[in-house]
């Protein structure tokens, strides 16, 4: 007997521990919000012309400063951990902002991207310098942009316009390394997963699910 539970409290236990609190990650909590109610874009021309909006979407933030194709291989981590797994949400998008003078830049990694991927919630925005450091200061994040307008992290930001993160200072995170894709596949998508679920639990509460979240 003594046997038995010895057994079940070294192996059991653990394992439904585990589960218990696993399966809570993504059902019990939300995730935080870093920056409330962020700016939305100005008039600022995309790549494929179309007017972009962070309004009533899951935006997936990027500022790829002015070299942007020596840092192509963040877009094409962020492109295989993320979305490829969920660009089949009409209320997702993926904003890139970046400096004017770049777009043959970004249109090379969209032709990168395109025999193997459907781009059509890639999107590459280009405004003047000045706007987009008073865009990204508006955000009020402890990392700055580095020397060409750019960042490797990449930040997520829900329909209502709030930037969503960590707040806990043993684990802090306002944005997501895409040059690491472990980040990516581990922090980045627990995460991203929580807001997923805030939406799909309130469409269930309205009566409204759809199959886009």
């Amino acid at each position: 007997m003594k046997k038995n539970i010895v057994l079940f409290v070294l192996f059991v236990l653990p394992i439904v521990a585990y589960l218990f609190f696993a399966s809570g990650v993504n059902s019990f909590t939300t995730l935080p919000v870093i920056t409330p109610k962020i700016n939305d874009f100005g008039n600022w021309e995309s790549l494929n012309g179309k007017k972009v909006s962070l309004d009533k979407k899951i935006t997936i933030l990027g500022f790829a400063g002015s070299d942007i194709l020596s840092n192509r291989g963040n877009y094409f981590n962020l492109n295989e951990k993320i979305y490829k797994r969920y660009n089949g949400f009409e209320d997702l998008q993926f904003v890139v902002l970046c400096p004017l003078g770049t777009e043959k830049q970004a249109q090379k990694i969209i032709d990168a991207l395109s025999p193997f991927t459907d781009v059509k919630n890639w999107n590459f925005v280009f405004a003047s310098n000045e706007d987009i450091q008073k865009f990204y200061d508006q955000l009020h994040l402890k990392a700055k942009l580095d020397e060409n307008l750019g960042t490797p992290n990449v930040f997520i930001v829900d329909k209502e316009r709030n930037l969503r993160g960590r707040k806990d200072d043993k684990e802090y995170k306002e944005g997501y390394n895409a040059f690491h894709p472990s980040e990516l596949s581990n922090e980045m998508l627990d995460d991203f997963k929580i807001i997923l679920y805030e939406y799909r639990a309130a469409l269930k509460k309205n009566h409204n699910a759809t199959k886009q979240l």
